[in-house]
Protein backbone atom coordinates (compact mmCIF):
# COMPACT_ATOMS: atom_id res chain seq x y z
CA UNK A 1 0.00 0.00 0.00
CA UNK A 2 2.82 2.23 1.30
CA UNK A 3 4.22 1.95 -2.70
CA UNK A 4 1.25 2.45 -4.50
CA UNK A 5 0.72 5.67 -2.56
CA UNK A 6 4.26 7.14 -3.60
CA UNK A 7 3.25 5.88 -7.05
CA UNK A 8 0.03 7.99 -6.84
CA UNK A 9 1.63 11.00 -5.13
CA UNK A 10 4.02 11.25 -8.40
CA UNK A 11 1.19 11.28 -10.91
CA UNK A 12 0.94 7.25 -11.47
CA UNK A 13 -2.66 6.16 -13.21
CA UNK A 14 -4.05 3.84 -10.75
CA UNK A 15 -5.81 0.76 -12.32
CA UNK A 16 -8.86 -0.38 -11.54
CA UNK A 17 -7.73 -3.67 -9.46
CA UNK A 18 -5.35 -1.03 -7.39
CA UNK A 19 -8.48 1.04 -6.91
CA UNK A 20 -9.98 -1.93 -5.46
CA UNK A 21 -7.23 -2.47 -3.46
CA UNK A 22 -7.15 1.16 -2.23
CA UNK A 23 -10.88 1.06 -1.39
CA UNK A 24 -10.41 -2.40 0.52
CA UNK A 25 -7.56 -1.75 2.23
CA UNK A 26 -6.55 2.10 2.80
CA UNK A 27 -8.05 3.90 6.04
CA UNK A 28 -9.98 6.93 5.85
CA UNK A 29 -6.94 9.33 6.45
CA UNK A 30 -4.82 7.46 3.81
CA UNK A 31 -7.35 7.93 1.03
CA UNK A 32 -8.05 11.61 2.16
CA UNK A 33 -4.21 12.38 2.65
CA UNK A 34 -4.10 11.05 -1.12
CA UNK A 35 -6.81 12.21 -2.47
CA UNK A 36 -6.00 15.87 -1.18
CA UNK A 37 -2.46 15.82 -2.89
CA UNK A 38 -3.70 15.07 -6.33
CA UNK A 39 -6.49 17.32 -6.00
CA UNK A 40 -3.47 20.23 -5.31
CA UNK A 41 -1.75 18.82 -7.51
CA UNK A 42 -4.44 20.14 -10.36
CA UNK A 43 -5.64 22.58 -8.77
CA UNK A 44 -3.11 24.39 -6.65
CA UNK A 45 -4.32 27.80 -5.19
CA UNK A 46 -7.03 27.79 -2.66
CA UNK A 47 -9.46 28.49 -5.13
CA UNK A 48 -13.11 26.45 -4.71
CA UNK A 49 -15.43 27.05 -7.11
CA UNK A 50 -19.42 27.45 -6.98
CA UNK A 51 -22.02 28.02 -10.01
CA UNK A 52 -25.50 30.41 -9.10
CA UNK A 53 -28.16 27.92 -10.47
CA UNK A 54 -31.62 27.06 -10.12
CA UNK A 55 -33.07 22.79 -10.62
CA UNK A 56 -36.04 23.35 -12.36
CA UNK A 57 -37.98 19.94 -12.88
CA UNK A 58 -40.29 21.05 -15.58
CA UNK A 59 -42.43 17.17 -15.06
CA UNK A 60 -42.57 14.83 -12.36
CA UNK A 61 -45.06 12.35 -14.43
CA UNK A 62 -42.47 9.13 -15.30
CA UNK A 63 -42.42 5.83 -16.31
CA UNK A 64 -39.48 4.68 -15.38
CA UNK A 65 -40.44 4.12 -11.46
CA UNK A 66 -37.18 4.37 -10.72
CA UNK A 67 -36.96 2.45 -6.91
CA UNK A 68 -34.41 4.94 -5.46
CA UNK A 69 -37.20 7.71 -6.52
CA UNK A 70 -38.99 9.77 -4.23
CA UNK A 71 -40.48 12.23 -6.26
CA UNK A 72 -41.58 10.58 -9.57
CA UNK A 73 -45.65 10.64 -10.41
CA UNK A 74 -46.78 7.82 -12.08
CA UNK A 75 -49.40 8.84 -15.53
CA UNK A 76 -52.66 9.68 -14.60
CA UNK A 77 -51.78 10.14 -10.82
CA UNK A 78 -53.20 13.15 -8.67
CA UNK A 79 -50.02 15.43 -8.47
CA UNK A 80 -48.56 15.09 -11.51
CA UNK A 81 -47.49 17.91 -13.14
CA UNK A 82 -46.02 19.77 -16.32
CA UNK A 83 -44.86 22.91 -15.97
CA UNK A 84 -46.15 26.24 -17.29
CA UNK A 85 -44.21 28.67 -19.63
CA UNK A 86 -45.59 31.31 -17.20
CA UNK A 87 -44.19 29.32 -14.07
CA UNK A 88 -41.01 28.61 -16.06
CA UNK A 89 -40.95 32.57 -16.41
CA UNK A 90 -41.22 33.53 -12.85
CA UNK A 91 -38.24 30.85 -11.56
CA UNK A 92 -35.69 32.29 -14.42
CA UNK A 93 -36.88 35.86 -13.48
CA UNK A 94 -35.73 35.12 -9.97
CA UNK A 95 -32.92 33.47 -11.03
CA UNK A 96 -31.79 35.96 -12.78
CA UNK A 97 -32.35 38.67 -10.11
CA UNK A 98 -30.12 36.10 -7.46
CA UNK A 99 -27.03 36.58 -9.95
CA UNK A 100 -28.31 32.74 -11.45
CA UNK A 101 -26.65 32.16 -14.81
CA UNK A 102 -27.58 28.80 -15.88
CA UNK A 103 -30.90 27.02 -14.83
CA UNK A 104 -30.79 22.78 -14.87
CA UNK A 105 -34.07 20.80 -16.81
CA UNK A 106 -34.52 17.79 -15.44
CA UNK A 107 -38.11 15.52 -15.49
CA UNK A 108 -39.11 12.34 -16.34
CA UNK A 109 -40.13 10.40 -19.23
CA UNK A 110 -43.64 11.65 -19.79
CA UNK A 111 -45.58 9.97 -22.49
CA UNK A 112 -47.53 13.35 -23.20
CA UNK A 113 -44.11 15.31 -23.87
CA UNK A 114 -42.49 14.89 -27.53
CA UNK A 115 -39.50 16.11 -29.03
CA UNK A 116 -41.23 18.72 -30.51
CA UNK A 117 -42.40 20.02 -27.20
CA UNK A 118 -38.76 20.07 -25.64
CA UNK A 119 -37.68 21.61 -29.11
CA UNK A 120 -39.98 24.60 -28.50
CA UNK A 121 -39.51 24.77 -25.01
CA UNK A 122 -35.34 25.28 -25.47
CA UNK A 123 -36.25 27.51 -28.54
CA UNK A 124 -38.40 29.98 -26.25
CA UNK A 125 -36.00 29.91 -23.47
CA UNK A 126 -32.94 30.58 -25.06
CA UNK A 127 -34.42 33.25 -26.83
CA UNK A 128 -36.57 34.68 -24.13
CA UNK A 129 -34.01 34.57 -20.93
CA UNK A 130 -30.59 35.50 -21.28
CA UNK A 131 -29.20 32.38 -19.52
CA UNK A 132 -27.25 28.89 -19.99
CA UNK A 133 -29.41 25.41 -20.09
CA UNK A 134 -28.04 22.58 -18.54
CA UNK A 135 -30.55 20.10 -19.52
CA UNK A 136 -31.73 16.22 -20.02
CA UNK A 137 -29.62 13.79 -18.27
CA UNK A 138 -28.81 10.61 -20.86
CA UNK A 139 -31.97 8.54 -19.82
CA UNK A 140 -34.32 11.84 -20.86
CA UNK A 141 -32.56 11.85 -24.25
CA UNK A 142 -32.33 7.91 -25.25
CA UNK A 143 -35.63 8.08 -24.04
CA UNK A 144 -36.81 10.74 -26.30
CA UNK A 145 -34.85 9.38 -29.14
CA UNK A 146 -36.78 5.94 -28.75
CA UNK A 147 -39.57 7.86 -28.42
CA UNK A 148 -38.94 9.62 -31.48
CA UNK A 149 -37.65 6.66 -33.51
CA UNK A 150 -34.41 8.58 -34.00
CA UNK A 151 -31.24 7.78 -32.96
CA UNK A 152 -29.64 9.18 -30.45
CA UNK A 153 -26.69 11.64 -32.42
CA UNK A 154 -29.87 12.87 -34.13
CA UNK A 155 -31.65 13.44 -30.71
CA UNK A 156 -28.50 15.16 -29.47
CA UNK A 157 -28.57 17.43 -32.41
CA UNK A 158 -31.82 18.52 -32.66
CA UNK A 159 -31.39 19.48 -28.91
CA UNK A 160 -28.61 21.58 -29.50
CA UNK A 161 -30.09 23.43 -31.68
CA UNK A 162 -33.25 24.58 -30.20
CA UNK A 163 -30.84 26.12 -27.60
CA UNK A 164 -28.91 22.89 -25.61
CA UNK A 165 -25.69 24.19 -24.30
CA UNK A 166 -24.70 21.31 -21.72
CA UNK A 167 -26.08 17.91 -20.07
CA UNK A 168 -26.00 17.46 -16.95
CA UNK A 169 -24.54 13.39 -15.56
CA UNK A 170 -27.58 12.35 -13.99
CA UNK A 171 -29.07 8.86 -14.30
CA UNK A 172 -25.96 7.68 -14.04
CA UNK A 173 -26.86 5.69 -10.62
CA UNK A 174 -23.91 2.52 -11.17
CA UNK A 175 -23.07 2.14 -14.14
CA UNK A 176 -23.80 -1.88 -14.41
CA UNK A 177 -26.28 -3.29 -15.84
CA UNK A 178 -26.52 -5.85 -12.92
CA UNK A 179 -27.67 -2.88 -10.60
CA UNK A 180 -29.27 -1.00 -13.02
CA UNK A 181 -31.66 -3.85 -13.73
CA UNK A 182 -32.77 -4.09 -9.95
CA UNK A 183 -33.08 -0.01 -8.64
CA UNK A 184 -34.08 1.42 -12.43
CA UNK A 185 -35.48 -0.94 -14.22
CA UNK A 186 -37.22 0.95 -16.90
CA UNK A 187 -34.50 2.95 -17.38
CA UNK A 188 -31.94 3.33 -20.43
CA UNK A 189 -28.70 0.43 -19.58
CA UNK A 190 -25.09 1.19 -19.47
CA UNK A 191 -24.23 1.22 -23.00
CA UNK A 192 -27.23 3.86 -23.87
CA UNK A 193 -25.85 6.20 -20.87
CA UNK A 194 -22.71 6.62 -22.46
CA UNK A 195 -23.70 6.88 -26.11
CA UNK A 196 -25.83 9.85 -24.91
CA UNK A 197 -22.22 11.46 -23.43
CA UNK A 198 -20.05 9.82 -25.97
CA UNK A 199 -22.85 11.86 -29.12
CA UNK A 200 -22.81 15.08 -26.71
CA UNK A 201 -19.29 15.24 -26.52
CA UNK A 202 -18.80 14.89 -30.09
CA UNK A 203 -21.77 17.14 -30.84
CA UNK A 204 -19.03 19.58 -29.23
CA UNK A 205 -20.97 20.14 -26.42
CA UNK A 206 -19.62 19.41 -22.47
CA UNK A 207 -21.37 17.74 -19.33
CA UNK A 208 -20.80 16.10 -16.40
CA UNK A 209 -20.91 12.82 -14.65
CA UNK A 210 -21.93 11.69 -11.82
CA UNK A 211 -22.52 8.56 -9.40
CA UNK A 212 -25.34 7.90 -6.67
CA UNK A 213 -23.92 4.93 -4.57
CA UNK A 214 -24.90 3.78 -1.05
CA UNK A 215 -27.45 1.29 -2.07
CA UNK A 216 -27.42 -2.00 -3.84
CA UNK A 217 -23.37 -2.03 -5.18
CA UNK A 218 -20.61 -3.87 -4.29
CA UNK A 219 -16.85 -1.78 -3.85
CA UNK A 220 -16.11 -3.81 -6.97
CA UNK A 221 -18.99 -2.46 -9.04
CA UNK A 222 -18.07 1.31 -7.65
CA UNK A 223 -14.74 1.18 -9.32
CA UNK A 224 -16.72 -0.68 -12.34
CA UNK A 225 -18.39 2.85 -12.56
CA UNK A 226 -15.52 5.03 -12.17
CA UNK A 227 -13.43 2.83 -15.07
CA UNK A 228 -16.40 3.73 -17.49
CA UNK A 229 -16.33 7.43 -16.92
CA UNK A 230 -12.37 7.24 -17.18
CA UNK A 231 -12.37 5.38 -20.42
CA UNK A 232 -15.01 7.29 -22.09
CA UNK A 233 -13.26 10.75 -21.27
CA UNK A 234 -10.26 9.17 -22.48
CA UNK A 235 -12.49 9.28 -25.81
CA UNK A 236 -14.00 12.19 -25.58
CA UNK A 237 -12.24 14.68 -22.63
CA UNK A 238 -16.15 15.88 -22.80
CA UNK A 239 -16.16 15.59 -18.84
CA UNK A 240 -16.01 19.22 -16.71
CA UNK A 241 -17.04 17.26 -13.04
CA UNK A 242 -17.84 14.41 -11.54
CA UNK A 243 -20.16 14.76 -8.96
CA UNK A 244 -20.61 11.03 -6.41
CA UNK A 245 -23.21 11.17 -4.10
CA UNK A 246 -24.99 9.10 -1.58
CA UNK A 247 -28.61 7.50 -2.38
CA UNK A 248 -31.50 8.92 0.13
CA UNK A 249 -33.43 6.17 1.17
CA UNK A 250 -36.65 7.95 2.86
CA UNK A 251 -40.07 7.86 1.05
CA UNK A 252 -38.46 5.57 -1.75
CA UNK A 253 -38.81 1.76 -2.27
CA UNK A 254 -35.29 0.31 -1.32
CA UNK A 255 -34.97 -0.71 2.03
CA UNK A 256 -31.97 -0.19 3.16
CA UNK A 257 -29.36 2.19 5.42
CA UNK A 258 -28.46 5.33 5.05
CA UNK A 259 -25.06 5.50 3.96
CA UNK A 260 -22.71 6.99 6.22
CA UNK A 261 -20.69 10.71 6.06
CA UNK A 262 -17.33 8.02 6.73
CA UNK A 263 -18.58 6.14 3.12
CA UNK A 264 -19.50 9.45 1.29
CA UNK A 265 -15.75 10.57 1.81
CA UNK A 266 -14.20 7.41 1.44
CA UNK A 267 -15.55 7.22 -2.10
CA UNK A 268 -15.45 10.67 -2.90
CA UNK A 269 -11.35 10.43 -2.16
CA UNK A 270 -11.42 7.17 -4.34
CA UNK A 271 -13.15 9.29 -7.26
CA UNK A 272 -10.30 12.16 -7.00
CA UNK A 273 -7.76 9.26 -7.34
CA UNK A 274 -8.98 7.14 -9.97
CA UNK A 275 -10.01 9.78 -12.58
CA UNK A 276 -6.96 11.39 -13.69
CA UNK A 277 -8.78 13.18 -16.57
CA UNK A 278 -11.26 14.86 -14.80
CA UNK A 279 -10.13 18.11 -13.57
CA UNK A 280 -13.16 18.95 -11.03
CA UNK A 281 -14.77 16.94 -8.41
CA UNK A 282 -17.87 18.65 -6.59
CA UNK A 283 -18.61 17.95 -3.52
CA UNK A 284 -22.39 17.20 -2.60
CA UNK A 285 -23.45 19.43 0.40
CA UNK A 286 -27.19 18.79 -0.38
CA UNK A 287 -26.66 15.51 0.42
CA UNK A 288 -24.31 15.65 3.23
CA UNK A 289 -24.82 19.30 4.54
CA UNK A 290 -22.36 22.23 5.38
CA UNK A 291 -20.09 20.37 7.84
CA UNK A 292 -18.56 17.68 5.82
CA UNK A 293 -18.92 19.61 2.73
CA UNK A 294 -16.03 21.05 4.04
CA UNK A 295 -14.46 18.01 4.97
CA UNK A 296 -15.00 16.91 1.22
CA UNK A 297 -12.51 20.03 0.44
CA UNK A 298 -9.72 18.15 1.76
CA UNK A 299 -10.79 14.74 0.34
CA UNK A 300 -10.32 15.87 -3.34
CA UNK A 301 -13.54 17.85 -4.05
CA UNK A 302 -12.35 21.86 -5.33
CA UNK A 303 -16.12 22.71 -6.07
CA UNK A 304 -18.78 23.13 -4.41
CA UNK A 305 -21.14 22.64 -6.85
CA UNK A 306 -24.69 25.00 -7.67
CA UNK A 307 -26.06 27.34 -4.86
CA UNK A 308 -29.54 25.43 -5.79
CA UNK A 309 -31.90 28.01 -5.86
CA UNK A 310 -34.31 25.28 -6.25
CA UNK A 311 -34.03 21.62 -5.39
CA UNK A 312 -36.82 18.86 -5.24
CA UNK A 313 -35.65 15.61 -6.40
CA UNK A 314 -33.43 14.97 -3.07
CA UNK A 315 -35.95 17.17 -0.71
CA UNK A 316 -38.32 14.86 -1.47
CA UNK A 317 -36.22 11.85 -0.07
CA UNK A 318 -35.93 13.77 3.17
CA UNK A 319 -33.15 15.79 2.99
CA UNK A 320 -33.58 19.30 3.26
CA UNK A 321 -30.10 21.25 3.36
CA UNK A 322 -30.18 24.58 1.48
CA UNK A 323 -27.38 26.46 1.30
CA UNK A 324 -28.11 30.64 -0.04
CA UNK A 325 -25.14 31.97 -1.79
CA UNK A 326 -23.66 34.01 0.66
CA UNK A 327 -24.02 30.70 2.98
CA UNK A 328 -21.95 28.89 0.41
CA UNK A 329 -19.53 31.31 0.51
CA UNK A 330 -18.79 31.47 4.04
CA UNK A 331 -18.86 27.40 4.00
CA UNK A 332 -15.78 27.93 1.78
CA UNK A 333 -14.12 30.38 3.20
CA UNK A 334 -14.54 29.19 7.04
CA UNK A 335 -13.03 26.15 5.73
CA UNK A 336 -9.67 28.48 4.48
CA UNK A 337 -10.66 28.44 0.99
CA UNK A 338 -11.29 31.19 -1.49
CA UNK A 339 -14.70 30.85 -3.05
CA UNK A 340 -15.10 32.03 -6.95
CA UNK A 341 -18.52 31.78 -8.54
CA UNK A 342 -17.76 30.43 -12.34
CA UNK A 343 -20.23 29.48 -15.11
CA UNK A 344 -21.47 25.91 -16.68
CA UNK A 345 -17.47 25.51 -18.18
CA UNK A 346 -15.47 26.34 -15.26
CA UNK A 347 -14.64 29.46 -16.35
CA UNK A 348 -14.41 32.48 -13.57
CA UNK A 349 -16.72 35.07 -12.90
CA UNK A 350 -15.76 36.61 -10.02
CA UNK A 351 -13.74 35.70 -6.78
CA UNK A 352 -15.95 36.08 -3.47
CA UNK A 353 -13.86 36.18 -0.52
Amino acid sequence: MESLSEKISSGYRVTPQELLELSNGATLSELGALAHAVRLAKHPDTTVTFVVDRNINYTNVCTSECKFCAFYSRVGEDGGYVLSRESFRQKIEETLELGGTQILLQGGMNPALTLDWYVDLLRWLTTTFPIHVHGFSPPEISWLADQSQLSIAETVEKLKEAGLKSIPGGGAEILVDEVRRQVSPNKCGVDKWLEVMRQAHLAGMRSTATMMFGHLETPAQIVEHLTRIRDLQDETGGFTAFIPWTFQPTNTDLDVEKATADAYLRVLALSRIFLDNVDNIQASWVTQGEKIAQVALFFGANDMGSTMIEENVVSAAGVDHMLPKEELIRVVASAGFTPVQRDCFYNHLAVCA
